[in-house]
Formats: structure tokens, sequence, C-alpha cells
């Protein structure tokens, strides 16, 4: 009986010494439990001041980011159920693509070297309509997924066919997504019409919104040369009624300029606020040829803006006034475009492309810095979409979408300048890994959410199915 009554003494006189400890002035703080320590040599937090910390981490929970900054005030205040190590890497933002069409990596290199207008009318529609089912989009954005998550990629906008099978991709391979349901007045591979294309599309947006914060469904107009204007004002109206984005290709080339002119006097982007598809948030792919009269309008409006240099140069659309329209307020962001026209989903080329593009058409290499086009990549590109409140930064309570970049290959040897590396040197293979929505999709290069060896194996039967289907009829 004494012997118990002795060791609860015992108990309450270190639970009082306990208690004093704690409560000394410079005790230690219990550390908060989270989800993840992301750490780095550097990390970019890509706020206003764009603040690059040394030997710094982020801290994540619930897929969302709780903290950033010196790796020693974090592991102070947080401890985590998994870590990733900082040794050598460079943790930022994920990079976000602001248009691309993922299923059209089955159509990698079908058709190179052709003017837009052709490419599309020969080759790509006829070929899409023929062999584009529910299965070539979910194995063609599969692996797309794959090539984007070892690139870096984080978010993307899609613009296709089917767009519950882009939907459905995404949902097992964990990236972020806008799905862009497809509206076009021809016939095309999930509809007859563009009547039966806007109703699948808002059937589409019905059944999707809400239902997974990381895959957005939205419209998809396709451009104003192949929607008439009574369609593309019920797509409108379509956006305004389910609160929703749209997504469309606007002054990509000179023909369709011309074409606007001779359908509505006037420019495709004042076409296009006279139709009403600027009442909602409106992501305008390539904007390579506006007048200085539509620059207020896209500004207006709130405009994003997605440039996306490779598609341009390689078909020959032009060069797109990017340092004109960031002058004037506009948001833009970088995409790659389909992988049918790039031909890649490389977004660390489109940072480089994007700034040399514009030092060398304006003959001043000061113009559009390493830093103004990684915002581009990021912060910028998701103001562009939409989402600037969620993503784009490392900063509290954004979504938890970053990635670490390896300075280990010998490009990256030295460093005085660790954001012009990343704009001018770094490489897809340099990514190591990818955090979306909280969780780990890449680990030290191995993607862990694609099975890569089953959809290269799917990918290689559809196209060989493409390659027997083509050859018969030639």
């Amino acid at each position: 009986m004494m012997h118990n009554v002795n060791r609860q003494i015992q108990r309450h006189l270190c639970g009082v010494l306990l208690f004093f400890v704690c409560s000394a002035p410079g005790a230690a703080t219990p550390r908060t439990t989270v989800d993840l320590i992301v750490a780095g040599d550097y990390v970019v937090i890509m706020d206003e001041s764009q603040q690059v910390v040394k030997d710094g981490a982020v801290a994540v929970d619930a897929g969302r980011i709780v903290a950033a900054g010196p790796r020693a005030d974090i592991g102070a205040k947080f401890r985590a159920r998994r870590t990733l190590d900082g040794a050598g890497k460079v943790v930022l933002p994920g990079l976000i693509n602001g248009h691309t069409h993922a299923a059209m990596t089955l159509l990698r290199g079908i058709a190179d070297d052709i003017e837009l207008i052709e490419w599309l009318q020969k080759y790509i529609f006829p070929t899409e309509v023929r062999f584009v089912d529910a299965n070539f989009v979910r194995v063609g954005t599969e692996l797309a997924c794959a090539e984007m998550i070892r690139g870096g990629t984080t978010t993307f906008v899609d613009m296709y066919y089917y767009p519950d099978s882009v939907a459905e991709a995404i949902e097992s391979c964990g990236l972020r997504v806008l799905v862009a349901a497809s509206v076009i007045d021809q016939k095309s591979p999930d509809a007859a019409n563009g009547t039966e294309s806007l109703a699948k599309a808002v059937d589409f947006v019905h059944r999707w919104k809400g239902r997974d914060n990381r895959i957005i469904p939205i419209m998809g107009a396709h451009a104003i040369y192949t929607i008439p204007p009574d369609l593309m004002r019920r797509i409108a109206a379509a956006a305004q009624e389910l609160d929703v984005p749209i997504s469309i290709h606007v002054s990509e080339s000179r023909w369709e300029i011309e074409t606007a002119q001779k359908t509505y006097q006037t420019t495709p982007i004042h076409a296009l606020d006279q139709l009403g598809v600027f009442g909602v948030h409106t992501i305008a792919a390539h904007v390579v040829w506006p007048t200085d009269d539509d620059i207020p309008v896209l500004l207006q409006h709130q405009v994003g803006v997605i440039h996306n240099p490779s598609s341009n140069m390689k078909i020959s659309s032009g060069i797109a006034p990017v340092t004109k329209l960031l002058a004037a307020g506009v948001h833009v962001g970088l995409g790659t475009d389909g992988p049918a026209t790039n031909n890649d989903l490389d977004m660390w080329e489109e940072m480089r492309l994007a700034a040399f593009l514009q030092k060398v058409s304006t003959m001043d290499p000061k113009v559009l810095p390493a830093r103004t086009v990684l915002n581009m990549a990021t912060r910028g590109g998701a103001e562009a979409i939409g989402l600037g409140q969620e993503l784009g930064a490392l900063t509290p309570g954004r979504r938890a979408d970053l990635i670490q970049v390896s300075l280990a290959d010998v490009r990256m040897t030295p460093v005085y300048d660790v954001i012009s590396h990343l704009v001018y040197v770094a490489h897809p293979e340099d990514v190591t890994s990818v955090v979306v929505d909280g969780r780990i999709v890449m680990r030290d290069r191995k993607v862990l959410t694609v099975d890569e060896a089953q959809v290269r194996r799917a990918a290689n039967e559809i196209a060989g199915r493409i390659k027997t289907a083509l050859a018969s009829t030639r």
C-alpha cells in the first residue's frame, strides 16, 4: 500500500517538474504533426516578393501548405509523418500547363511541318473522327500524365473529346486538371454536330462539378472559326448558368483574323466579347495576333492568356506580344498546346522559348527576364486559369502542389542564381519529386500513380492499329 502511495507521489512530482520546465522561458514548444515536410537547399516561394529561402522547407497538411521558410524554423514547429529530403534540391510550386490536348500524345508525329488550318482540316480532324474513342482518350491522357508528372507539371487545362475519360484518368494519376469539354460545330469523335457536343458538355459539367477538388469541369469552345455565332452565344450562356470558365483558341493565326473580319467585320477578340464569351472567366489560348484595341478588352474582362511558344513556332503562327500584354496588366500563363503540334509536354522548354522569343522579337535582352517567365509558369499561370488564390505559390493556405528539382547534374554547376538555372538550364529529367494536393505522385524519379510500362503497351497497341489502317488507305 505504502509502495503505491510513493509511486503516486513520484508521478505527481514528475508532473509538477515537467510543468515548470515546459513553462520556463525558452522551453521547447510541442511540435505540430503534419502530413509532409518537403525540404530543399533552396525554396522558391513565388510570392509577390519572389523570395528564395536558402536551406528551407515546406510543411504540408490535409492537402494544403501550412508554412514555408527556413528548414530550422519548420523543423522546430512541425514534425511530419513523411518527409522528402532536400539535399541538392530546389523546391518550387508545381508548373501549370494552361493549354493542351493531352490525349493527342497518341497522335504525336502523325502529321508535321504543315500550316495550322491544313493540319487541322486535312489530317487531324479526319484522323480523330476515325480513330478517337473513349479508350483512346483514357490511354492517351494516362500517357500524358506520366510525361507531365516526370516534367514537374502539377496542373493543366485540357480540351478534348470524351471528357469523362480525361477526368477518370486524372482521378487515378493524381494530377490537377481543368477539363474543357470540347464543343465544335462539325462531326467529332463524340458528337454528330455542335448542338449535340454542347449538350454533352453541359451534362459533363453537371456530373463532375464539385465531385473532386482536383478535377474542375469547364466548357471548351474550339474556336471562333469552327463555331457559328448562335452556337457560341449558347456556349457562353451555358457557361454563365453553370458558373464555369471557358477555354478557347483565340487569335492564333492570320487566317483566323481574316476569317473573323469576313464574318464579324472585327477581330476575334472583339467578336467574342460581343457574343458574350467573356461573361465568365475565359482562358484564351495563343493570342498571337491581338491588336492594340484588343488588349484593353482582355484586361477589362480579366481574360487569362496562355502563351504556347513551341506550338506557335512549329506551325508558324507567329510570335505573341507577351511583353505588351504583361505591360498592360493582362494575366499571361504558359502552355505546351497538344503533343501533336509541339511535340511534347515540356514546360521547361516553354519557359526558355518564351523568354528567347520576346528578346529576339523586340531586340531587347532585358525583356521577359527569368523571374517573370518562372512566374508565368507558376503563380501567373494560376491567375490566368482562374485559380490565383489556390495555386502557384508556396504560401500558407494554398493547395500543396509542389516539386523538387535536382541540382546534381553538371549543367547545374555552379549556382549563382537559382531562378536563372530553373528557367535557362533545367530539364524535365531534373525533376525528382512531385506533390499534388499533398500527395506524393513521384518520388526519386519513380512515378507512383501511373503504370508506365502498361500504358506504353496500350499506347503502342492503339498506334499499331492506326498505322495499319492508314497504310491500307494509301
